[in-house]
């Protein structure tokens, strides 16, 4: 892995819990929009190559096709990614067309994933479920969509920027707030901070003013999962039980965690990698967000709920017309850009109009989408991450070549003739961005500042932009002032101002934008300062550390060597605490660079909080550096020993700003 896929992967460690955006829906995978996210192995290529090709015609959509295609594509993905298993259902016209299971749920004893009794974790696909009892309270009149969601709550979420957020805010991921990462997951069951708790004790700061920019928000969505436990005077989990898990008749689902002792043996493992021992059971701390555990047989009921306006049997979850509105955009949207439907994902995809969400937390990874006016629906899970992220391939391949199979375009796109603007206005757009899906607040910041999305204008009008899976950049053309289109495909991107910054919208990930990045967030001037200020630091320490074999200073009067030493050892000092300083936070870091997400809890805080006091030491040592490298300058001494401690003191001023800038000086436990 690449130096820029190890900070696209650090980046995304605080996206990618519960992350979401589905396949068909969105982005496809895990990795924010800021990121390219890591490239899936060479072996797993022929999956996508399989489904990039769209059919002349329609496959029929029957069991003995569809069968037939998966036990083609499913088995080969998990080989050529190392993935231990998958399970898919797929449903048409009121009735399950096929499910089925693939590979292993628990590899060591060699247990089959089995669709009606394999419970798989689906991560933010849980969302839907929250978003199904808000409305739920809605059609009752309990619950305003465009009420200050403030009168629901007993705390009080700030109005920083004068506005009142809503649930739609909530629904559209347009709340306004900041990532966060503290808390969020859990694996051991002692301890564990209910959601109020959460809520409370992690209030994340607001970015954006409520409805103005798309941010995906785990925090917003269990704030819409506490207002449910709040209004309806239930706990959460009891209220999906008895109101929408009982009723469809899901009885191998449930939101508890860890799960009740009947679900134990029926739960799948998760794993990194199939051929790696499975991971310990993930306790996602906003449940509402992501903590459901289900079977793929139970999810086709719920599928089912929401292609029949609400029904399955003599049960009813919706009514049918509130069953339509939630289907419906609860947002505007450019014409072929993709928009919220009350927590739905909705987009045209092959000209169809698909609704959905995916989910993934860190072993488990799922896709559940609806075509309505089709009345199909297919939900897959696969329990493992792959071999170099290798799941966002295999999963974006097996939606995409699900649709291209039975549902494909009735012709291929077609790349208009290029604009007499594009070259002008390839200048403009070029650029280096940052997701609206961010942290800002603490020391996680770092990562944000040192990698970034860079578009690119290209010497024949069109632009790069890094791509989700592929090493090589995508190329799009404009087809409208600022308007852009892949070239040979369907997604669009578009230039606009947005509150005065200059943002990418996505056509497909309605959750979140791209802003152009301010020059002291720049990740080139940052990893510039802190590459630079690393060699200057280590250089000092090892001229320091080999002093006795290079040949002594000569020229300095006998007077002053005893002052030149002190200032040379407070110089040498300063940069030696400065290295231990920052070798300290990579140790707190290092972690999100495997996604050990766990590691970062409330018990970290005496050392975080140590670490952000020993800011004001490092602040010290770069004004003794300065000191030291002045006094230096003052005395009659060869010109090169003043040079270098004013070099040191660069390096140490460049800690200091990267404190700064990287949010390693910063005072706040909450991150």
């Amino acid at each position: 892995m690449n130096v820029r896929n190890i900070f696209a992967l650090a980046a995304c460690a605080a996206a990618v819990l519960l992350q979401a955006p589905a396949a068909g829906a969105a982005t496809g995978a895990s990795a924010p929009a800021t990121v390219a996210a890591p490239t899936a192995p060479a072996a797993a290529a022929p999956v996508g190559a399989a489904a990039a090709a769209p059919e002349s015609s329609p496959h029929p959509l029957d069991r003995a096709d569809l069968e037939s295609w998966l036990d083609g594509m499913v088995p080969y993905a998990l080989r050529a990614g190392d993935m231990a298993g998958a399970v898919v259902v797929v449903v048409k016209d009121g009735a399950v067309l096929l499910q089925k299971g693939y590979g292993y749920a628990d590899v060591s004893k060699r247990l089959r994933m089995d669709p009606e009794q394999t419970m798989v974790r689906i991560g933010s696909t849980s969302k839907l479920f929250t978003w199904t009892a808000v409305m739920q309270l809605v059609e009752q009149g309990k619950l305003d969509l465009d009420r200050n969601i403030n009168d629901y709550l007993d705390f009080t979420i700030p109005s920083d920027f004068g506005k009142p957020v809503t649930l739609r805010d909530l629904m559209n991921h347009r709340g306004g707030f900041e990532e966060g990462l503290k808390d969020i997951l859990w694996t051991n069951p002692q301890g564990v901070p209910s959601t109020e708790a959460y809520l409370k004790d992690h209030k994340r700061p607001m970015l954006f003013a409520p409805g103005d920019v798309p941010a995906y928000s785990n925090y917003g969505a269990a704030l819409a999962g506490y207002i449910v436990e709040r209004i309806s005077k239930e706990p959460y989990e009891r209220y999906l039980e008895r109101h929408i898990l009982v009723p469809l008749g899901m009885m191998h689902t449930s939101f508890d965690q860890p799960l009740p002792e009947r679900f134990a043996a029926a739960a799948s493992k998760g794993y990194r990698t199939a051929s790696a021992p499975p991971g310990p059971y993930e306790l996602i701390v906003t449940r509402p967000a992501g903590s459901g555990t289900t079977t793929a047989a139970d999810l086709s009921r719920f599928m089912l709920a929401h292609l029949q306006d609400g029904h399955v049997g003599d049960a009813e979850i919706l009514q049918a017309d509130t069953t339509k509105r939630m289907h419906s955009p609860s947002e505007q949207a450019p014409a072929g850009f993709a928009t919220m439907a009350h927590g739905f994902f909705r987009e045209s995809h092959n000209g169809r109009t698909v609704i959905g969400h995916g989910g993934d937390t860190i072993y488990f990874h799922n896709e559940f989408e609806l075509l309505p006016a089709e009345g199909v629906g297919i939900d897959f899970t696969f329990n493992s991450r792959g071999r170099a992220e290798a799941v966002y391939l295999a999963r974006e391949a097996l939606f995409d070549g699900f649709m291209d199979r039975y549902f494909p375009n009735s012709a291929a796109p077609v790349d208009p003739p290029a604009l007499p603007t594009a070259l002008a206005d390839a200048q403009i757009i070029a650029g280096r961005y940052e997701s609206s899906r961010r942290i800002e607040h603490g020391f996680l910041s770092l990562f944000y500042v040192l990698q970034q999305t860079v578009i690119a204008a290209n010497a024949d009008g069109t632009i790069s932009v890094p791509g989700d899976f592929t090493p090589e950049p995508l190329i799009y053309r404009e087809i409208g002032p600022q308007l852009w289109r892949r070239a040979g495909g369907s997604r669009q991107l578009m230039l606009q101002t947005v509150s005065g910054v200059k943002t990418v919208v996505d056509g497909g990930d309605p959750t979140s934008v791209l802003q152009a990045v301010p020059l002291k967030r720049s990740s080139v001037l940052n990893l510039t300062v802190l590459t630079l200020a690393c060699l200057i630091l280590i250089w000092t320490l090892l001229a320091w550390l080999f002093s006795p074999w290079i040949r002594p200073l000569k020229n300095i009067p006998e007077d002053l060597a005893p002052q030149v030493r002190r200032l040379r050892l407070l110089l040498r000092a300063a940069a030696a605490f400065d290295v231990a300083y920052l070798i300290c936070w990579f140790m707190i870091l290092r972690p999100t660079l495997n996604l050990e997400l766990d590691f970062y809890s409330s018990s970290l805080d005496p050392i975080v909080g140590t670490l952000e006091v020993a800011g004001l030491l490092a602040i010290a040592a770069a004004v003794l550096g300065i000191w030291s490298a002045s006094r230096l300058s003052r005395l009659n001494i060869p010109r090169k020993l003043p040079f270098w401690g004013f070099v040191t003191a660069a390096g140490l001023l460049g800690v200091v700003w990267i404190g700064f800038v990287g949010g390693l000086i910063r005072f706040s436990l909450n991150y």
